[in-house]
């Protein structure tokens, strides 16, 4: 297909890669919300309540905060500890390994890291479902969930955890929450801001370079992180190429056709062609 080889010809040849990645990679990694994975895990839940996915369940006003955490602690466990079904981030990692690239991504699912990418060269914009903090939030500071969430899995009971497992900020004693943004109470933390830093830079040590702003399942619900500033970047460079690769969603504004390649196509398979 000429797309892909044009697709693998910027690639091999560009400074610098920044890929852009949205929800489409890991749905093509497996990774989907709702469907046989959804009920595996949540059959009560949808028995009791009625909803059919994941992101339903997540904003669902549940009445104790030991019915809420038993919800977020399967949600956390297959979408933050367990492994992609399928290799699509090990596949890219294949790509990219040997090339300059940096990754900006709304996922939170961990992915890239349990892949193996290096973690310096990425910048989680979103959050983490492996991060906790405080519902308030009192202070600008995470914390790591998996030991609790890991027992908050094995020991719920009756689709409720343990009282003592729900889970307190450390300073003000009022409830945690994860840390995804979902409004102003999103706490940015050391870590974040020096991504965000780390990504700035990138960008910058690379301006009027050849870069190659590749977008992978990016859709239209936070289209101002990932596909408007690629567009822009792309438009101010006259070096730079745009690609997008998105099943059913895949196009580019008419002031840089000529330097897109865009793909209609499940991501996993286009890097497994490449």
């Amino acid at each position: 297909m000429k797309y892909i080889e044009n697709l693998r010809d910027e690639l091999n040849n560009a400074d610098a890669i920044v890929v852009g990645a949205g929800a489409g990679l890991s749905t093509s990694a497996g990774f989907t919300y709702d469907g046989p994975r959804f009920y595996d895990n949540f059959s009560d839940f949808t028995d009791k309540y009625g909803f059919h996915d994941m992101y339903s369940g997540g904003f669902y006003p549940y009445k104790t905060l030991e019915e809420f955490w038993a919800f977020w602690s399967r949600y956390i466990m297959i979408n933050r500890y367990e492994n992609a079904p399928k290799p699509v981030y090990d596949k890219l990692l294949q790509v990219l390994k040997d090339k300059d690239y940096f990754v900006l991504t709304t996922n939170v699912d961990h992915c890239f890291q349990k892949s193996g990418f290096d973690k310096y060269r990425l910048f989680y914009t979103q959050g983490d479902y492996g991060l906790w903090q405080c519902s308030e939030p009192c202070h600008q500071k995470t914390y790591d969930n998996e030991e609790t969430v890991r027992r908050m899995y094995d020991e719920q009971k009756d689709m409720c955890i343990p009282s003592e497992l729900v889970p307190r900020c450390p300073v003000c004693g009022k409830s945690m929450t994860m840390n995804l943004r979902s409004d102003m109470t999103f706490v940015e933390d050391e870590g974040w801001h020096a991504a965000a830093a780390r990504y700035q830079r990138f960008l910058q040590d690379h301006d009027d370079r050849h870069i190659l702003f590749l977008e992978l399942g990016v859709g239209g619900n936070t289209p101002s992180i990932i596909k408007y500033p690629f567009w822009r970047m792309t438009m101010e460079n006259p070096h730079a190429v745009y690609a997008c690769i998105n099943y059913g969603d895949a196009f580019a504004p008419k002031e840089i056709t000529d330097r897109s390649i865009t793909i209609d196509g499940d991501i996993g398979e286009v890097i497994e062609s490449i």
